[in-house]
């Protein structure tokens, strides 16, 4: 595919790096000529310095050429008139990245799609639905839901006293009868592994793990973890994520915001009336404890600074608390903050990656998942009447080695695939994959 890339702040930064390993050819379009060296010198990518509202700069890009055009720059208005701009001048599809929640109501989306918008992203909204969705599964460190729940990613830790702790993935097979669940992946010391039976568990290994609904008990109890209460939950920073979070979970939790600009704390007041907002530096450790910190089921750090949202997940865990989830925008840092003890990391670049690494893939996929501790992805397929990967069993078709089916969703029932699984036209295919390879991929579900 031929893609255009707006922008080239963090998120357009990593969606050139995840796009430049696969094999399409990226153009990327920025007014600083500093940011497009760093992106030229590191990937394989063509570069126009300008604005994405130029009509020259965007012909200049081979818009009429493109499949594909993303703007993801930190100006609304820039993003939307550079897609609307684009689409008239042929680009086939186009996503432009927004910061009002408004926008995202069905009657207005239906109104940038008939300007020519085809699709809208939301960082801050979908971090903050990211962590929702954490909160419901406290024993993992991210939970990915396919077609509804029918199958989901569950990403966990091994406890050093897990019952499949030194056994091979074989020999954990048979701890149970019932194949309810499946490992996809591990991460081990920074390396991703694709595990095949002879593999083993380790101690602190990250497992990404594939199953229903009615596998989650089991599997929590083999890996070591358990579910924990959030009755009681403290969000430091009244950031985007920070508010959106604490609207979802108000009414069904005791929440506390603390928050450091006091402007900002009386509009969250307004905003937040189920929510105790505090006025201070959630950095000192006093006040921590003054708000109760040790009390808490969940401490979630989401301010603007990395390092800060490590450095009081860390504070909050020694006080006591369960479970901490801090947003890490350098991605450098989230194998660190791993070891570091803190239970979850939220990255809005690779949340925003994940939405928008769909619509680059030759097939039909609903959803695609960039992992924060794996460099490997995660695609969900929908199978098309006549696909390679309907002419045999999943053993026999020579599926490729650097990917592994997890599960198959079929009339909204998800289940674990086997060797002898025949997968059929219109299932939907739950696939964990090294970048490398998604090209290859593709062709067994067109």
């Amino acid at each position: 595919m031929k893609i255009i890339i707006a922008g080239v702040g963090e998120v357009g930064m990593y969606l050139a790096k995840m796009l430049a390993t696969e094999h399409h050819q990226i153009v990327v379009i920025d007014t600083q000529e500093d940011r497009l060296e760093d992106v030229s010198t590191h990937f394989d990518v063509l570069t126009v310095q300008g604005s994405a509202t130029s009509f020259e700069k965007l012909k200049e890009a081979g818009v009429k050429n493109a499949d594909l055009f993303v703007a993801v720059t930190h100006e609304l208005e820039v993003n939307i008139t550079a897609c609307i701009l684009s689409k008239k001048l042929g680009a086939k599809r186009t996503i432009a990245r927004i910061d009002n929640r408004e926008y995202l109501l069905p009657i207005n989306k239906a109104q940038f799609i008939a300007l020519g918008i085809d699709s809208l992203v939301y960082p801050q909204m979908l971090a903050a639905r990211e962590i929702v969705n954490l909160l419901s599964q406290t024993g993992t460190s991210e939970v990915f839901n396919f077609s509804g729940g029918s199958l989901s990613l569950f990403v966990l830790k091994l406890d050093e006293n897990a019952p499949v702790i030194n056994k091979t993935l074989q020999e954990a097979a048979t701890i149970d009868n019932e194949l309810i669940y499946r490992a996809v992946a591990i991460s081990r010391d920074g390396q991703t592994i694709i595990p095949r039976g002879n593999d083993v568990f380790l101690p602190n290994d990250i497992v990404y793990v594939i199953t229903n609904q009615k596998g989650v008990s089991k599997m929590m109890k083999y890996s070591g973890q358990k579910k924990l209460d959030t009755h009681n939950i403290m969000i430091l920073g009244g950031s985007r994520i920070g508010r959106r979070t604490a609207i979802t979970l108000q009414e069904s939790s005791n929440v506390k915001l603390i928050e450091f600009d006091k402007e900002k704390c009386f509009q969250l007041a307004d905003e937040l009336p189920r929510a105790m907002i505090i006025n201070g530096d959630g950095r000192n450790i006093d006040l921590l404890r003054e708000e109760g910190v040790d009390k808490m089921d969940v401490f979630v750090a989401v301010t603007g600074d990395s390092e800060t949202n490590i450095l009081t997940c860390i504070q909050a865990k020694r006080l006591g608390v369960q479970k901490t989830i801090a947003a890490v925008e350098n991605t450098d840092y989230i194998n660190l903050a791993e070891n570091l003890g803190i239970d979850a990391m939220i990255n809005k670049k690779l949340i925003s990656a994940s939405y928008i690494m769909r619509f680059t893939v030759n097939a039909d996929v609903p959803s695609f998942v960039c992992l924060t501790g794996s460099d490997a992805e995660v695609l969900e397929f929908v199978v098309r009447p006549g696909a390679k990967i309907t002419k045999a069993s999943l053993k026999e078709v020579n599926f490729p080695k650097e990917a592994i089916i997890g599960g198959v969703i079929r009339d909204k029932k998800g289940f674990i695939a086997r060797g002898n699984t025949h997968v059929m036209a219109n299932d939907r295919v739950v696939v964990f994959a090294l970048p490398s390879i998604i090209h290859r991929i593709e062709r067994f579900f067109n």
